[in-house]
C-alpha cells in the first residue's frame, strides 16, 4: 500500500501540473485528460463524460452501496490582481502558488490520493466512485450534473472544497428572480396611468422585510436582496413596467420550489425564477460521515457558498483542505502542509466508515 508521504508526493506534482493548463469553465479538456491519464497510468480504468471523469474501486460490488467522492478541475478567470503568473505552480516558504491551487485542487488531488489509497482493497463497505467534474464554477449542466446521470446511484457524498477541513453539513441554494411590476401608461403632467414603479417599491419593500416561518440551525433565515431594478422611457410617460432582479440565498429547510411558490402568493409582480436547480442542501448531523469527521476532531458548520452539492440530490458533506476565503483571490494559494493534511484526513475519514 502505498505510503501517506508518497501520496502526498505524487499529489503535490499532479497539483503542480494542473495548474499549469488552463481550465475556465466549459474548457477543461487539457485537466481532464490529465487526471485520466493520471488515473490510467495507476491501474484504473476511467470514464469521460465529455470532461468529467469517473472511475470505480478495483472490486465494485454491485450488493454493496456506493460512496462518492468529487470535487471539480476548473477554474475561474484569474483575478485581476494577480503579479504571478496564474499558470506557474512556484513554491515559496511553503505555499504552492496558482490557479486553482486552493479552489479546488488541493481537494481535487487529496480525494484522487485517497481514492487510489483504497483502490485496490478487497474487503470496503461500500464501494466508492471517484467523479473529478467539470463547469462547477458556473453551475454547468454538463457537469456533476450530467456525470451523475452516468454512474451507479450513490448512497451519499464527499464534496471536496476547501473548508480548512471542518465539515459543512448545510449549504445555502441559490434562486435569481426576473421580477415585473405592472401599472398603465399616462403622461406625467396629468393624473394619468398607474406608476409601475410606485407597485414594484411596495414589492420591494416586501423582499427587504419578509420572513420565512421557518430558519435553519446551520444557515440562518432565507436571505433575499434586490440586486437590479429598471423602468421608464422619458421622464414625462408614467412607466407602465418596471422590472427589477432579486437574488434569494435559500436554506435546507425549504426546497427552492417551496421559497417560489410563497414568493409568488405574496407580491403582486410577475415572478418567474431563471432556475431552480440549486437547491440547498444538508446531511443529518448523525450520519456515519459526518460522525467520522467529529471524531476526528473537527466542527460541523453551514457554508454560504455554493458547491457541486446543489446539483447533487444525495446527502453530500463538503470538507476539503484550503480555505474559502483564499478562493477567486489574486495570487491564490495552498500550504504544502494542507494538502499532506488533506490527504491523511480523507483518508481517516473513510477508514472510520470503511
Amino acid at each position: 500500500m502505498t505510503s501517506i508521504a508518497q501520496l502526498t508526493e505524487d499529489s503535490i506534482n499532479l497539483l503542480r501540473q494542473l495548474i499549469a493548463i488552463p481550465s475556465f469553465s466549459r474548457d477543461e479538456e487539457g485537466v481532464a485528460s490529465l487526471i485520466g491519464q493520471y488515473l490510467t497510468n495507476r491501474g484504473v480504468k476511467i470514464n469521460r463524460v465529455g470532461n468529467n471523469v469517473i472511475a470505480y474501486n478495483q472490486y465494485f460490488d454491485k450488493d454493496k452501496s456506493t460512496l462518492l467522492l468529487n470535487s471539480h478541475h476548473d477554474t475561474v478567470k484569474p483575478n485581476p490582481g494577480y503579479t504571478k503568473n496564474p499558470f506557474e505552480a512556484s513554491i515559496e516558504t511553503g505555499k504552492l502558488y496558482g490557479l486553482g491551487s486552493n479552489d479546488a485542487g488541493g481537494c481535487l488531488v487529496s480525494l484522487i490520493a485517497t481514492f487510489l489509497y483504497y483502490y485496490s482493497q478487497s474487503d470496503l463497505k461500500y464501494n466508492i466512485c471517484l467523479i473529478a467534474s467539470a463547469e462547477e464554477e458556473v453551475s454547468g449542466k454538463n457537469g456533476i450534473e450530467e456525470a451523475y446521470k452516468h454512474v451507479s446511484p450513490c448512497a451519499f457524498a464527499i464534496v471536496g472544497e476547501p473548508t480548512l477541513l471542518d465539515l459543512a453539513v448545510a449549504e445555502k441554494g441559490l434562486m435569481v428572480l426576473d421580477c415585473v411590476a405592472h401599472g398603465e401608461s399616462g403622461h406625467a403632467a396629468r393624473e394619468e396611468g398607474v406608476n409601475a414603479i410606485y407597485n414594484a417599491l411596495e414589492d420591494i419593500h416586501w423582499f427587504k422585510n419578509y420572513q420565512f416561518e421557518k430558519t435553519s440551525s446551520y444557515l440562518g433565515p432565507i436571505k433575499m436582496s434586490v440586486t437590479m431594478i429598471n423602468a421608464g422611457s422619458q421622464h414625462n410617460v408614467v412607466p407602465a413596467s418596471c422590472s427589477f432582479v432579486v437574488d434569494v440565498r435559500t436554506t435546507d429547510v425549504y426546497s427552492n420550489e417551496e421559497v417560489l411558490n410563497i414568493i409568488q402568493s405574496q407580491v403582486q409582480s410577475t415572478v418567474t425564477a431563471r432556475s431552480t436547480r440549486l437547491n440547498p442542501s444538508t446531511i443529518d448531523s448523525q450520519h456515519p460521515i459526518v460522525l467520522s469527521g467529529i471524531k476526528l476532531g473537527k466542527e460541523t458548520y453551514g457554508s454560504p457558498t455554493m458547491s457541486d452539492q446543489a446539483l447533487l440530490t444525495i446527502p453530500s458533506l463538503k470538507v476539503g483542505p484550503g480555505d474559502s476565503a483564499r478562493s477567486h483571490t489574486a495570487d491564490e494559494f495552498i500550504y504544502l502542509d494542507e494538502i499532506e493534511e488533506g490527504v491523511r484526513f480523507y483518508i481517516d475519514l473513510l477508514r472510520n466508515i470503511l
